[in-house]
């Protein structure tokens, strides 16, 4: 089974993947290192995934693993599974690991401004039949793991929808 961690970079989705007791499959890597995209976008200083070279790599690297779990990980990864968990954080706490990360300001604003619009997890609910979000912000790495394996093993579940960040961005339209 395929299940998506998502959500805007810095949530923690890459953290929290090293804990998971899955295969996990770093989207994000494997583009960089397989050559899965269509050239650089100079604006945003990233990579162009080739989502069709993409779906036809994971496919390969599933089709081995078809009773295991596999666990995606990406903030585009619920285009890909049918099972989304996607991790939120509180934008000020967000805009701080972006900082940390080196992020240019506009790189900064932008992932702000789709955390508070709720961009990922929309997108999740479009592309998957089951969708789950978790509130990383005041959570170590260890408790949203163990959510995860939760919501994977049917103990719980935790719907979209209860998180809104939008009272927390200046939403500046110059």
């Amino acid at each position: 089974m395929l299940v998506a961690l998502t959500g805007t970079p810095g949530t923690g989705k890459t953290s929290v993947a090293k804990l998971l007791p899955y295969k996990v499959v770093d989207i994000n890597t494997l583009i960089k290192e397989e050559g899965l995209h269509l050239g650089v976008d100079e604006e945003r200083g990233c990579l162009v995934a080739d989502v069709e070279a993409l779906e036809k790599r994971i496919e390969e690297l599933i089709s081995d693993d078809d009773d295991d779990m596999v666990v995606l990980e990406s903030h585009f990864s619920h285009q890909f599974a049918p099972l989304a968990i996607v991790l939120r954080t509180a934008p000020h706490n967000l805009r701080e690991r972006l900082e940390k990360r080196g992020y240019l300001e506009k790189k900064i604003r932008e992932n702000l401004e789709a955390e508070a619009l709720d961009v990922i997890l929309v997108e999740a609910v479009e592309w998957c039949n089951q969708v789950h979000e978790i509130d990383t912000t005041e959570q170590d790495p260890e408790k949203v793991a163990d959510l995860i394996v939760k919501i994977i093993e049917g103990q719980i579940v935790m719907p979209p929808g209860k998180i809104d960040w939008t009272e927390e961005i200046d939403f500046d339209f110059k």
